[in-house]
């Protein structure tokens, strides 16, 4: 970037080759063709038909297919037909979850003024804000949004907020001269407008320097699009654990039909072997029930203020390790806040005025009387003044009506001093405000104690080590000064000395009150809380010290220091740094890099167009609801409804739960699949014909399975999973001690269905009514296991009736079966055979008998 900051006047018409009267419309026209139009470039979207075809991609979806054509080569309509809704269903589930589309650089685009005030052969026209060029003048003011960078040639008071771009609350001043230095960042070059910020006060005169995607704004939008977006840590691991079943469903499947050909099976209905083993072992609602777990995660997150955009993105809350944070408006309040006070030699927190004290009514009264600003509208410093004077029951509106304004000297950057002139008490009194440097100099009397003295040279060394004091702990300092007139007249520059000092003012953008104590349960649970501002240092440090962040011993790093370390220079930095101060995007995205480069699982904060790349980039990226820009919520995974840092660790908590009950769910889910497994395969070496039918595992798999998989999934949680450290993202969710506990659990069940084959398969070979016995038992044995699975300790530890969906998804899993059995007209299509009332009690015991021994276990073990 050219530093158009350090350029003059004539420097930069003559770059630009423009003039006083602007460009001409033919010059104006070449340049729209040479630079193009002031518009960022739109991203190209997926159609929604390819992320419908994606979602066949899965290899356990193929398998499924492949299945399907079996069955209906095999005259098996039902299962084929049972088998494709499923896929069908779970393509349109991942489908309605995939296309989100990415608004981000339309949000980015909406942001550019409609029409601006610019000169064109010498004339003031309005143009179209997509039509302006390098080298256009505009004419900025109050109210307008800016729609190109530039060069301020003419300010005119003119503040512009920036808090969008640099992060930073308060409006920035800019003026015309020249910044002789070779590097800047944003929020230091008061000589420029950035595209999307807004004038907020007074006027300016501007030379464009750079439009469209060479903008500020337009590096961001480059960054938003060159940016991937993070694959969840259960994603990795669902993605991992899909393809080594599918592997072991493959070798298993060939080696079954091999071996139904060797006992001289023929090869159809050895392929119907192996497809009833392959539905056996694909547990087909797994990718469906965890995206209902994440659903309803999601609404219960909505109910605590957080709305996530991305399900997956929940799951990814539990195994966050480090939270980067914006400061403004996320960790503080987004208001300037009076916290001290120094009058007659003592510094005293803001609270501690008496309003009937000589001294201390006149702070009260100057913060009111000079002052532009009402309760909520005007520049955040004098609306922190007058809210001062508003907590001690002063109404602006009553002292200013009383005390009317005679004459003033408006505030400017070169004077730094504002000055009014009201008639209190039969005084023509001059109130002044402005800095320490430019108003103590003028300074000849003080107040102390309600009577005035000479100013001593020591009264001096006290003001300026408390300036010295405010400015260290984050404090912005306003000096109080005022003097009496003679008589009532219009004041000059010339009158601005001779003045009693009253006291100083030191003001700040205060932390969130709940900001600390969730910052404290961050670090409890194992969390690194990292501030990221566009703030100065010194108030970034104070902030973070007073909330928690900071601690001695802790760095403290600048956007220029940032900016000459190298990725693994900050990589070798990154744990030791609580505090990141005036940094630009590009530094969020590398701080953010640096985190996940080391392993850890980073959520970021934020609510300004600068945040919006590393919000992207982020594993986690939580975007500010009241206070952020469409494009920050865009870019984000999940929003804050209440812009409050302390739902981020309701939304930690929430996560972690969820994970482990996504856990308990797959272990539900694939323990009876194992007990299938093991049974189909027994059958197999046993010389027994097929166990089960393709279309009663589908039955289990996906109607009397799913409903006690997602009780199990809505599980409240069991002790505070703060205390525990973050998850290993590179931990598998099939650990080894989930493993054996599937197997162990799975051949337990497998044993007593069986047995149940048996039973009915009886001397009389009725392979039929053994199938539908073992079927049954399975099926059952599998609804009495939700209650195995809802923790690790047993049903009386976790409590009965602390999750009654599990409860409701048994009772309808029973009818269900029950329905199944009992109902002749449902037989054919289930291929199930009719039973007697002896038969429901042999199923009953010897379903309930695996839980009966797992629930023993587990009360042995935790003794609960």
């Amino acid at each position: 970037m050219k530093n158009y900051f350090s350029k003059s006047k004539e420097e930069l018409f003559k770059l630009f080759s423009v003039g006083e009267n602007g460009l001409s419309n033919e010059e104006a026209q070449e340049r729209l063709k040479k630079y193009g139009k002031n518009q960022l470039n739109e991203e190209e979207k997926e159609s929604t038909f390819s992320v419908f075809i994606s979602q066949f991609k899965d290899f356990l979806v193929i398998i499924l297919i492949i299945a399907s054509i079996i069955s209906l080569i095999s005259g098996n309509v039902e299962s084929t037909i049972v088998i494709l809704v499923v896929i069908v269903i779970n393509a349109i589930l991942g489908t309605v979850q995939h296309v989100k589309a990415e608004q981000s650089i339309n949000s980015l685009k909406s942001l550019s003024s409609p029409k601006i005030k610019v000169l064109r052969n010498g004339e003031k026209v309005e143009i179209s804000s997509e039509l302006v060029v390098p080298g256009d003048i505009m004419l900025l003011e109050a109210g307008d949004l800016v729609p190109a960078d530039g060069r301020v040639l003419e300010s005119f008071s003119l503040l512009v907020n920036e808090s969008s771009l640099t992060g930073e609350s308060e409006n920035v001043e800019k003026k015309s001269e020249v910044i002789n230095v070779e590097e800047l960042s944003i929020g230091d070059q008061k000589n420029m407008v950035f595209s999307g910020s807004l004038v907020s006060y007074g006027r300016g005169v501007i030379l464009v320097t750079q439009t469209g995607m060479n903008t500020e704004l337009g590096k961001i939008a480059k960054l938003l699009e060159s940016t991937k977006q993070k694959t969840t840590p259960l994603q990795v691991s669902l993605d991992n654990f899909g393809k080594k079943l599918s592997v072991g469903i493959i070798i298993l499947c060939i080696v079954i039909f091999i071996i139904n050909l060797f006992h001289g099976v023929n090869i159809l209905d050895s392929l119907m072997f192996a497809v009833a083993l392959a539905v056996a072992a694909i547990p087909e609602a797994l990718s469906s029930i965890v995206t209902i777990v994440l659903a309803i995660g999601t609404q219960k997150l909505s109910k605590e203020n957080a709305i996530v955009k991305k399900l997956k993105s929940v799951e990814s809350l539990g195994c966050v390790g480090v939270i980067c944070s914006d400061k403004t408006g996320t960790l503080t309040q987004n208001k300037m806040t009076v916290k001290k006070v120094y009058i007659s030699e003592k510094v005293l927190d803001a609270s501690g005025l008496d309003k009937d004290n000589k001294i201390d009514k006149l702070i009260l009264q100057e913060s009111i009387l000079c002052n532009d600003a009402t309760n909520d509208v005007g520049d955040p410093t004098e609306i922190a003044l007058v809210n001062l004077a508003d907590k001690y029951g002063i109404d602006f509106k009553e002292l200013k009506h009383t005390y009317p304004r005679i004459s003033e000297i408006p505030f400017d950057s070169d004077r730094k001093l504002m000055s009014t002139v009201h008639k209190i008490d039969n005084d023509i009194i001059m109130f002044t405000k402005g800095a320490v440097d430019s108003l103590v100099p003028r300074i000849t009397h003080i107040l102390i104690n309600n009577e005035v003295r000479e100013i001593k040279k020591e009264d001096i060394k006290k003001i300026e080590e408390t300036n010295n004091l405010f400015a260290e702990t984050g404090l912005r300092v306003l000096t109080y000064a005022y003097k009496i007139l003679n008589s009532e007249k219009e004041i000059s520059l010339e009158d601005e000395n001779n003045y009693i000092f009253i006291g100083l003012v030191g003001m700040i953008d205060p932390p969130r009150a709940e900001s600390k104590a969730a910052v404290e349960k961050c670090i409890m649970a194992g969390i690194k809380p990292v501030m990221i501002t566009g703030d100065h240092k010194v108030t970034a440090r104070t902030i973070a010290r007073e909330i928690g962040i900071y601690h001695e011993g802790d760095r403290v790093i600048e956007g220029l220091e940032l900016e000459k370390m190298t990725d693994e220079e900050l990589k070798a930095q990154v744990e030791r740094t609580s505090v990141y101060a005036r940094v630009s995007p590009e530094h969020k995205i590398r701080i953010v890099t640096a985190w996940q480069s080391l392993g850890k699982i980073c959520a970021m904060t934020g609510d300004g167009v600068n945040d919006a790349p590393a919000l992207k980039k982020a594993d986690i990226g939580i975007a500010m609801g009241i206070t952020g820009t469409e494009v920050s919520k865009d870019a984000a995974s999940m929003i804050l409804t209440d812009d409050n840092f302390s739902t981020i660790v309701k939304a930690i908590t929430t996560g972690r739960n969820i994970y482990a009950n996504i856990k308990n769910s797959i272990r539900f889910l694939l323990s009876g699949n194992t007990a299938a497994i093991i049974a189909v395969i027994y059958s197999s070496f046993a010389g027994l014909p097929v166990i089960f039918a393709p279309v009663h595992l589908l039955f289990i798999n996906l109607l009397t399975d799913s409903l006690p998989a997602i009780a199990i999934g809505m599980e409240p949680s069991h002790g505070d999973v703060l205390k525990d450290k973050p998850r290993d993202p590179k931990e598998p969710i099939l650990t080894n001690s989930l493993a054996i506990s599937i197997l162990i659990e799975g051949l337990i069940i497998a044993i007593f269905v069986v047995i149940g084959y048996y039973i009915g398969y009886g001397s009389t070979k009725d392979a039929l009514k053994g199938s539908t016995i073992a079927f049954s038992v399975l099926c059952l044995a599998r609804l009495f296991h939700g209650f195995n699975c809802r923790g690790k300790h047993s049903i009386f530890g976790l409590g009965i009736s602390k999750n009654m969906f599990s409860i409701i998804a048994f009772i309808i899993g029973f009818v269900l079966l029950s329905a199944v059995l009992l109902i002749p007209g449902l037989h054919g299509i289930f291929e199930v055979a009719p039973i007697s009332m002896r038969d429901i009690c042999i199923i009953y015991v010897l379903a309930f008998i695996p839980s009966l021994l797992i629930q023993l276990y587990k009360i042995i073990k935790y003794k609960k």
